[in-house]
């Protein structure tokens, strides 16, 4: 994979140490990405699985956690980094900031597992208390985070998820988007979490997050990630819809590949760990709008790497990642 074009003309550095071996592939030709394809992140999930904090923090050392949410995000899901966190965020006072930040980010992701997917009248009473009591955690541990480290914009965006979780209506939320837009007006990870925000399912209007999507496309530069927001705004209608069918037509196939021509795919685009997550952003939108042009070169690039966002809004993703990934 080393050494591929990708798109028109953007080239991935033909050396980097830190690019992870392509795991034995499944027979479809596809593999999920672990640690996002970077062994330094590898390391990091290792010594977090271990439990042993004076190893995380030498592994964070090549990462900004304050910024970087994939790398945050590879904490955030690893069951067991609440059972040992809660030490460092008490007896670690210099790294603190950090140890609140994984902790709080942990207990948003933990609350959630304990909510389940399911829809809001199927979940029960005990799992409400669970979710709410690891939230409230999460907010107050994630609000003390940004304070000590006023410039990072990971808690803002993780406070956009736990805010939602327990209902804190439109102004607490708008003013931590407002917070999460001043340290960084193009982080893309906020703006995905916005257009889930902006759903009907969640209180929105319709049409509301595709013209927050369109807005931010069209204030970001060629080259930048921040177009993967068209392709999630496109997917959570797809969501949103009682028609399987309801992106397959010519406008939103020429939305979609305009918008990736514009970011993943112009030469400008920045390969950092966990690229692959970008392209699957697209690779999904694109195969649900039945376009046949782009979605080749996105999977081509991808070369079977499978992410399991956004496909986890499939019943069953890795399937439906691969069936998509066969016909491209």
């Amino acid at each position: 994979m080393l050494g591929r074009l990708f798109g028109r003309g953007g080239e991935r550095p033909a050396e980097d140490p830190n690019v992870l071996p392509v795991p034995r592939r499944q027979r479809n030709g596809t593999y999920t990405l672990r640690a996002l394809g970077d062994a330094r992140v590898l390391a990091l999930v290792e010594a977090a699985d271990a439990g042993d904090w004076e190893a995380v923090k030498a592994a964070l050392a090549p990462f900004d956690l304050g910024h970087d949410h994939a790398v945050l995000a590879e904490l955030a899901d690893l069951d067991g980094v609440q059972d040992w966190i809660g030490r460092a965020v008490e007896e670690d006072k210099e790294h603190r900031a950090t140890a609140l930040l994984i902790s709080g980010t942990r207990h948003v992701s933990w609350g959630w597992e304990a909510r389940t997917a399911e829809r809001a009248v199927n979940v029960t009473q005990e799992q409400w208390r669970v979710f709410h009591e690891r939230l409230h955690i999460a907010e107050e541990q994630l609000l003390e985070a940004a304070e000590l480290q006023p410039e990072w914009v990971t808690p803002w965006r993780r406070l956009l998820t736990s805010g939602r979780g327990m209902s804190l209506g439109a102004a607490v939320n708008e003013t931590r988007l407002d917070a999460a837009l001043r340290r960084d007006p193009l982080d893309l990870e906020t703006h995905v979490e916005w257009v889930s925000q902006l759903q009907p399912r969640w209180g929105g209007e319709p049409g509301q997050a595709m013209a927050f999507a369109r807005d931010a496309l069209s204030r970001t530069p060629q080259g930048h990630r921040l177009g993967c927001v068209i392709a999630m705004a496109h997917i959570e209608d797809w969501v949103e819809s009682d028609r399987a069918d309801c992106l397959e037509t010519p406008a939103i196939q020429a939305e979609l590949r305009a918008a990736a021509d514009h970011s993943i795919l112009h030469p400008a685009y920045a390969w950092r760990p966990g690229w692959q997550q970008d392209f699957n952003m697209f690779a999904m939108a694109l195969s649900l709008a039945g376009e046949r042009h782009t979605v080749r070169r996105v999977f081509q690039t991808l070369d079977g790497a499978y992410t399991k966002w956004p496909w986890a809004y499939f019943a069953e993703p890795e399937k439906q990642f691969a069936r998509h990934h066969r016909r491209a």
